[in-house]
């Protein structure tokens, strides 16, 4: 394990929308990420200009020995092969962060409208960004079908359920 470690704290932090962690129907719930107070407002000037945010945070309900550093299934569901730990994307990561990419609905203040964005009511924001299309993947994507499989309802409207 590397030894060098440093700090990072919060720019942000979700203000309502999902209430607690679901591995599916992400889709159609709004939420707020609020900017704090130390950051100046023309830290945001412009944002409102894009459609896509990237979001990095925290997964901060889960706990330090949910990290696991084996191969296993996705949602342990044997149907799906065994992948490592950086193969998949949930909680179980060492440094248990996320990356989503919430849809833009508004700017008020220090408050950024979204929706479809996959964190809960409290996580801390560790950076974000516009989405720029220009810096998306390059060339075709590849993926196995497993995640296709298993995302299937993710994005599926929260009240369908």
């Amino acid at each position: 394990m590397p030894t060098d470690a440093f700090e990072v704290r919060p720019v942000a932090h979700v203000v309502g929308g999902h209430s607690k962690p679901a591995d599916d129907f992400q889709g159609g719930v709004r939420s707020i990420i609020r900017l704090d107070e130390e950051y100046p407002l023309e830290t945001l000037q412009g944002i409102e200009e894009f459609s896509h945010l990237v979001v990095t945070w925290h997964f901060h309900l889960a706990s330090p020995t949910d990290v696991a550093l084996h191969a296993r299934s996705p949602r342990n569901n044997a149907d799906w092969p065994a992948t490592g730990t950086f193969v998949h994307r949930n909680h179980r990561r060492p440094n248990q962060l996320a990356t989503s990419f919430p849809r833009l609905l508004s700017v008020e203040g220090r408050d950024l409208h979204v929706t479809d964005l996959d964190a809960v009511d409290g996580t801390p924001v560790i950076d974000l960004a516009p989405y720029f299309r220009e810096m998306g993947p390059r060339g075709a994507v590849r993926e196995p079908s497993w995640p296709t499989e298993m995302l299937g309802d993710y994005w599926r409207d929260a009240d369908s359920r």
